[in-house]
């Protein structure tokens, strides 16, 4: 009696999870779209409120911010071979 009794519970439970899950599954589901979207927002909407700079420069106008840094290259580096093509 005891076994039959255990196993009517799972069974009970087990489908009273499954029809609970179809009910409210859509509204966790849109509750985590939801989350997402405002986490997403968030990350991107600093870039969109950043000032422009470029309001500033008349169209044509060249301007250089950074120069960039001249590395100097090693002429001696390895040694030359030279080969003959055999055929």
């Amino acid at each position: 009696m005891g076994l039959l009794r255990t196993i009517l519970i799972i069974a009970l439970v087990y489908y009273g999870l499954k029809i609970l899950s179809r009910i409210f599954a859509p509204y966790l589901i849109k509750y985590a779209s939801k989350k997402a979207e405002e986490r997403f927002g968030g990350q991107f909407g600093q870039f969109q409120k950043a000032p422009r700079k470029e309001t500033d420069k008349r169209e044509g106008e060249v301007t250089i911010d950074k120069m960039p840094q001249t590395k100097s290259s090693n002429k001696q580096v390895g040694d030359y071979v030279d080969f003959e093509e055999i055929d």
